[in-house]
């Protein structure tokens, strides 16, 4: 992940130097991405190569599904070259999964050989069917022509040069046994070069609506309910290079995130740079164009206004900038604290006068600080109406110190913030009451940053290292990540309770903090859980930056006592969460949970094929 970080900080740079500089440096970033893809060659010879025994054991699995609805490849087609053209083709025909129409409509091409290619074809194999437009259009058009032509219960999308491997197929199949009331189904997807070498794979996350709105996750390989795709109007033309993205937004408006499932494995290689541009390469610009046009309409169906930008550091990416109601709720911000006060000092200044929504108290829960530079500064603070200090006592409990300022506050919504948090740029809390204030939200959490400017938070991975922690943490603070994961907006399991905002309501409805079983640790994470079983979702946004000065005030757990209630914890979680520790669907089952190897390759992965179970 690392390699990657580097090879796409690079590849940003490069658009920004004259022609002989980006030459060069382009030919440094495809070294770098080749020692990458040397650990996924690795990956795919053990984990990604079916066997002649996977084979066998895919045919018998396929013997005993007892749903096998006919599946309707649509495939535009627009001068393709030969061979890419007949490589397309061919992995279609090469699908172990033998209940499937190709449906090819050819947009006018200019080169004879593209109606050649689809005649020999479709006389070889009657599960072919093609068209030849009689002017050409566009990529909205010709799917369009191409969806005329199928009559399968579900659809997938390919394109004219891409390749499918030969379980793709079996395993959405597999999927709909497992619930066949899903609408839109979608994989992994990796690139493929002129040589056929694959490279750059996109491991995703389960249904994320939040990611979903800065790039097109479903993408490759998707398939959708034809029934769906009727109603919503297919593919809209004057969405030329967003097409697909316009048409995923769209049919997840008219269905459930239920009925929207992730296959997290490799069913799609996309073929890129192999001298042939893609219409999105030779005009990025209406990609653009579109791709906004469509998350702008997608806002507007669902009564979510807000405003639709290019994102500002990720090139073909978008950003949301939804809006804070108006008149602003109140927000009750509470800072637990003992002594630090200087700490505490640049804390409250930043919340009072470095904010820039205005609607805001502060509570702060002074336990039994001693010091008389902190007593002063408490006294002081008092004196502005925002501030209320409240008294703790007793052993410490940062749960229980939580649910007693909840029950005191007057805001309707909540901002739980550690005491060691700086604020860094003054709308982090717009950002996050503009999303926390929608009904199907649970906990937003903000990107934190220790002061060298290393990510310390970017939401947190169940599992990983354990219980759960941070996502690219340690990355360069405006470092991309893997695929934008660190700028972009994303739908997690859980967030940190250091910067932690929720409404009241929320809350109250699960009981607040555990301060019986987790007093201390995890409790933010065991909230976040508490909120997912409740149907909320919970959200990191990676434009809501501040920075921590971690574990500075309450100090490590370094002593025999702090080590003995950290293990019971520990051991509470595991006997609470065990099955949704073992998989966060917002971490694919195919990167690693081992500290220090966050989003890299899992060797092995942890998905058990579909196959291997029967």
């Amino acid at each position: 992940m690392k390699i990657f970080q580097h090879a796409d900080r690079l590849r940003s740079l490069a658009r920004r130097l004259p022609r002989p500089l980006r030459t060069n440096l382009k030919r440094l970033v495809r070294r770098l991405e080749s020692l990458q893809d040397q650990s996924y060659d690795r990956w795919i010879q053990e984990f990604d190569t079916l066997s002649n025994s996977d084979r066998l054991a895919i045919s018998r699995h396929l013997q005993n599904l007892d749903y096998r609805p006919l599946i309707s490849v649509v495939m535009p087609a627009y001068e393709p070259l030969s061979w890419a053209f007949r490589e397309a083709i061919e992995s279609v025909r090469a699908q172990l999964y033998p209940n499937w129409e190709l449906c090819v409509a050819d947009d006018a091409s200019p080169s004879p050989h593209v109606a050649e290619i689809l005649r020999s074809v479709a006389a070889e194999d009657q599960r072919i069917k093609w068209i030849r437009r009689d002017l050409n259009g566009n990529i909205s058009a010709a799917s369009n022509s191409a969806l005329a032509l199928a009559s399968g219960e579900f659809v997938a999308l390919m394109d004219h040069d891409d390749v499918l491997p030969p379980h793709a197929l079996y395993e959405i199949v597999v999927a709909l046994n497992a619930n066949p009331d899903l609408d839109i189904i979608y994989s992994d997807e990796d690139q493929i070069d002129g040589i056929g070498r694959r490279h750059s794979p996109y491991f995703k996350t389960d249904w994320n609506a939040d990611l979903m709105l800065g790039h097109n996750l479903v993408s490759h390989l998707g398939i959708y309910r034809r029934s769906l795709m009727q109603r919503v109007g297919g593919f809209r033309k004057g969405l030329e290079g967003s097409q697909d993205y316009d048409l995923a937004l769209r049919c997840a408006d008219e269905t459930s995130p239920t009925r929207i499932h992730h296959v997290p494995a490799v069913l799609y290689h996309w073929r890129r740079d192999y001298g042939t541009p893609s219409y999105s390469e030779e005009n990025p610009n209406v990609c653009s164009d579109s791709a906004l046009r469509a998350i702008r309409e997608h806002l507007q169906r669902c009564g979510q206004p807000g405003d639709v930008l290019p994102h500002p550091a990720r090139l073909g990416a978008s950003r949301v900038v939804r809006r804070v109601p108006s008149p602003a709720p109140l927000v009750s911000l509470i800072v637990p604290t003992k002594d630090q006060p200087r700490l505490l000092e640049n804390c409250v200044d930043g919340l009072l006068n470095r904010t820039d929504y205005a609607n805001t108290e502060v509570l702060i829960i002074n336990h039994e600080s001693e010091l008389r530079e902190t007593i002063a500064l408490l006294a002081s603070l008092k004196s502005d109406s925002r501030v209320r200090v409240i008294g703790y006592a007793g052993e410490f409990n940062y749960s229980a110190i939580n649910n007693m300022a909840a029950a005191q506050c007057r805001g309707s919504i909540l901002g739980l913030i550690n005491n060691d948090i700086e604020v860094i740029n003054p709308e982090w809390l717009s950002e996050m009451v503009s999303l926390a204030v929608l009904p199907e939200v649970g906990a937003v959490g903000a990107k934190l940053i220790y002061p060298n400017d290393r990510v310390q938070h970017g939401g947190l991975v169940l599992g990983f290292g354990g219980v759960a922690n941070p996502l690219c943490h340690l990355l360069p603070r405006n470092a991309a990540g893997y695929f934008g994961r660190n700028q972009l907006t994303s739908s997690v399991s859980a967030v940190t309770g250091a910067c932690l905002v929720v409404r009241k309501s929320v809350y109250d409805e699960v009981g607040g903090l555990d301060e019986t079983n987790l007093s201390v640790g995890f409790n933010d994470v065991d909230f976040c859980l508490r909120l997912v079983e409740r149907a909320y979702r919970n959200v990191w946004i990676p434009h809501a930056e501040l920075y921590h000065h971690e574990s500075v005030s309450r100090g490590f757990d370094n002593t025999l006592e702090k080590a003995d209630r950290f293990r019971k914890e520990i051991d509470y979680m595991l006997r609470r969460w065990t099955p949704k520790l073992a998989s966060d669907p917002f971490y694919n089952q195919n990167l690693s949970l081992e500290i220090g190897k966050c989003l890299e390759l899992a060797f092995p992965p942890r998905r058990i094929k579909p196959w291997a179970t029967i």
